[in-house]
């Protein structure tokens, strides 16, 4: 049974609610329809509902059942106003909560952050900034949390691997790589993976000088430290993370080298382009970013995402519940 089968197993036991921010969206369409055929989640589109009825029809998408919220004329928008300036402490007025609340990213997040939804996907046409910086604002990092990462999930087959953050921190300090590589291992238990850590750089075990390796070694000194429970190692070259007759050489007697299935990157330049590697070269389907850190789950899609990508973003977000 793959992992998304699970997923949707669980969730059929337990429905949850997601809020799509496009609900006039085709892909998002689809993939409500489907999400709903299955009673695999409960759905709640945003956008002017003769539009959203009439974009579901256009494509002969059967969303009965869906529920379907116009920002523009909801009940409880003045309740919704007077939270989100309350949660901005004077950062922003009424009238700009007002004008954020009429757009569906700040509104959905809103439902989330109400207890109205049980989670958020969005990006299909708003970019990854327009949809983390309303979770980031209104339903904020989890306590002891101070940044948010991400992650990707990675499939081949029968064979699934994680890797952060490739998608939110440009380049993320050391107290930010310790957190997203817990976030990160704890991600991939979700999916099913026992996480073996690999902190990546381009020096392995002390081979090379340099910040970033600096960065990479004492993060993995104070995760270690910290959670005991993990399998973690680094600073490893990605040949000795996944190489056993290379990680046993350059690090013998590492749970890790040579055996990762988690990785953790320096930086966004490394990350984004490792995962895309893997994804265009090594055969993997890749899924995310799955946001980490936040007190609820808030997820981002791609703008060239499918239906298929944006159901199965869907069954991830609330799993992540």
């Amino acid at each position: 049974m793959s992992i998304f089968e699970n997923f949707e197993k669980k969730l059929q036991a337990e429905p949850k609610s997601i809020v799509f921010t496009e609900g006039t969206d085709a892909r998002i369409l689809s993939a409500a329809s489907r999400l709903l055929a299955g009673k695999t989640l409960k759905v709640i589109l945003l956008g002017e509902v003769e539009a959203v009825k009439k974009a579901a029809a256009d494509g002969s998408f059967d969303i009965t059942g869906a529920e379907i919220i116009d920002p523009a004329n909801y009940e409880g928008f003045d309740e919704m106003v007077a939270k989100m300036v309350e949660l901005r402490k004077g950062k922003m007025t009424d009238e700009q909560c007002r004008a954020a609340l009429s757009k569906g990213n700040y509104f959905g997040t809103m439902l989330v952050k109400q207890g109205k939804a049980d989670c958020l996907l969005g990006g299909a046409t708003y970019s990854t900034a327009d949809t983390v910086r309303p979770a980031l604002q209104l339903i904020k990092c989890k306590p002891g949390i101070k940044s948010v990462s991400s992650c990707f999930i990675l499939t081949r087959g029968e064979e699934s691997i994680a890797m952060g953050d490739c998608a939110i921190n440009i380049d993320p300090s050391e107290d930010e790589i310790v957190e997203s590589t817990v976030e990160t291992a704890h991600t991939a238990e979700i999916f099913g993976i026992d996480p073996r850590v690999a902190l990546l750089s381009y020096s392995t075990k002390g081979s090379g000088k340099g910040e970033t390796v600096d960065k990479m070694r004492n993060a993995t000194a104070r995760v270690q430290e910290a959670h005991p429970e993990l399998k973690v190692d680094g600073e490893l070259q990605f040949d000795a993370a996944v190489a056993p007759e290379v990680g046993q050489l350059k690090a013998p007697g590492s749970k890790v080298a040579g055996y990762a299935n988690t990785f953790i990157f320096p930086n966004i330049n490394a990350g984004n382009i490792g995962y895309k590697i893997a994804q265009r070269l090594g055969g993997f389907e890749a899924y995310g970013p799955i946001l980490q850190g936040l007190n609820a789950p808030i997820n981002d899609l791609s703008r060239g995402c499918n239906a298929e990508e944006v159901y199965k973003m869907a069954l991830i977000t609330a799993a992540l519940i």
